[in-house]
């Protein structure tokens, strides 16, 4: 008997989805069937000579989901968004370019793409002569001789770490006055003892504390904090996640940082659960 595989996984290899995130969307909205029938969870099991099907239709052209998670972070802070255009950024935690997309689709001047990993960047944007590649790459371990310029825009969806260990090199990199839209993982912030069933962060009060942490970490790094927004999706396993505006200067948003975290907290996927249980 062959080995089993997970469908997300054979997605991917099969080239049907571009990434383990994309083919979880895929069968999260039923378009995808192992031997007829339809895939409830990206974890189900299937044997590599079974009939795998995508279901017909309307497909993302962006590079990863991601993109909807900044753009949706643009579009909560309006006119308060760190201006794109013309921007010379940095995409700490790239993977295969999302965030990258939306800034190059939005008039970004370059854009350095980060990740430590290799290989995972879409070949549409490696071969793009406005990105500058960077695999392979540590963003904690920045330093300002490895860089081709000083970003005056970071934006950032790393996994695997907290941002209170990344954001002072990511700081120490920015161009003066550069602007960081950050996005905090309540899941790779908090203790393993406050982790729900499937590595969730489900009480919003642990929300609030971890975007307030990572928040008072930026101004250890002399960065002010200017806004915070929720992403509009869950991650992949249905953590609710937010963004971090942070300004190297300018102005921070004092003692009102407890009430905007509060406020993206109500009004991100996590407020709305609360509410539909009462």
């Amino acid at each position: 008997m062959a080995k089993l595989i997970r469908v997300d996984a054979e997605l991917v290899r099969r080239k049907l989805a571009r990434s383990r995130a994309e083919a979880a969307d895929l069968i999260h909205s039923g378009r995808v069937l192992v031997n007829g029938m339809v895939v409830a969870k990206p974890a189900r099991q299937m044997d590599p000579a079974d009939a795998l099907v995508v279901t017909e239709g309307e497909r993302d052209d962006y590079a990863s989901r991601g993109a909807h998670k900044l753009i949706g972070a643009l579009d909560y802070l309006g006119a308060d968004a760190p201006v794109i255009k013309g921007a010379h950024a940095l995409d700490a935690g790239a993977s295969t370019g999302g965030f990258t997309d939306v800034l190059l689709r939005r008039g970004a001047t370059k854009v350095i793409a980060a990740d430590v990993g290799y290989g995972q960047l879409a070949w549409r944007l490696r071969e793009d002569p406005r990105v500058v590649v960077m695999e392979r790459t540590n963003v904690r371990n920045l330093t300002a001789d490895m860089l081709p310029y000083a970003p005056d825009l970071i934006v950032g969806d790393l996994s695997f770490i907290s941002l209170t260990l990344v954001i002072p090199a990511l700081a120490r990199v920015a161009a003066p006055a550069a602007h960081f839209l950050l996005m905090v993982k309540p899941q790779f912030e908090i203790g393993k003892d406050k982790l729900g069933s499937g590595g969730v962060v489900r009480d919003p009060r642990d929300h609030v504390e971890t975007v307030r942490r990572v928040a008072l970490a930026a101004r250890d790094a002399g960065l002010a904090v200017q806004a915070v927004a929720p992403s509009p999706l869950p991650g992949p396993a249905g953590n609710v996640e937010y963004f971090v505006h942070l300004v190297a200067g300018g102005n921070d948003l004092g003692d009102s940082l407890n009430a905007a975290i509060e406020q993206a907290v109500e009004e991100g996927p996590a407020g709305r659960r609360v509410k539909e249980t009462q």
